[in-house]
């Protein structure tokens, strides 16, 4: 019975995905949107929102801050072909928000930004994760509210979604290339404790077992 329910709910994240592919709600934000594969798991990884390589690969954490991103998980047993494969991979915003005239990339509006929450509780109400990892300031708002990073990393919370869902969350800093965060103390030793209590997690312990 587990797997039928299993694979009808990653029936229905597949359709859910089709629906997203189309999706053209924000005109300040270039698309197309980007999603992750279909997979019904019992972690659920959060990200912030693409930028231009991940919108011509369509694939997240395609380029130079998944590299990072992936070292750290596979530091502590998944690689990256594994991970995509094991993990659901989800974000605040599907599509790239442009550039900031400053410099970097523009951070989306409150607009955007809610007119991309049903997708990824979509995602959240189909998978039921019993571990979210939110990557960066962004996804961690979303899920905990406004919050400094050295506050919030290094440590479990717990989370209850609007629909009911329970899950435990364990933030990471965002793997960006132009950050310094996570390369310097206390930043650098916060994060080798989130990844710790990850790799202690039970559910990424049944991630980790699925793959043999």
């Amino acid at each position: 019975m587990r797997i039928a329910d299993q694979a009808s709910r990653a029936e229905s994240l597949s359709r859910l995905y089709v629906e997203l592919s189309a999706c053209r709600r924000c005109p300040g934000m270039q698309g197309p949107p980007v999603h992750g594969e279909a997979v019904i798991s019992p972690v659920m990884m959060m990200g912030q929102a693409p930028g231009t390589r991940e919108i011509q690969r369509g694939m997240p954490f395609c380029w130079t801050a998944g590299k990072t991103l992936f070292r750290w998980f596979e530091s502590i047993g998944v690689d990256e072909p594994a991970f995509r494969r094991s993990v659901l991979i989800s974000a605040v915003c599907r599509c790239f928000p442009g550039k900031n005239p400053k410099g970097g990339d523009r951070v989306p509006d409150a607009g955007e930004v809610d007119r991309c929450t049903g997708w990824w509780r979509s995602e959240l109400a189909l998978a039921r994760p019993r571990l979210i990892i939110p990557v960066g300031r962004l996804a961690i708002t979303q899920l905990m509210g406004p919050r400094r990073l050295h506050d919030v990393i290094g440590a479990q919370w717990p989370y209850l979604s609007p629909a009911g869902l329970e899950a435990d969350l364990i933030p990471l800093p965002h793997p960006s290339g132009a950050s310094t965060w996570f390369k310097m103390e206390p930043g650098k030793a916060l994060l080798a404790r989130a990844l710790a209590l990850i790799d202690a997690h039970p559910a990424w312990e049944e991630v980790r077992a699925a793959l043999g």
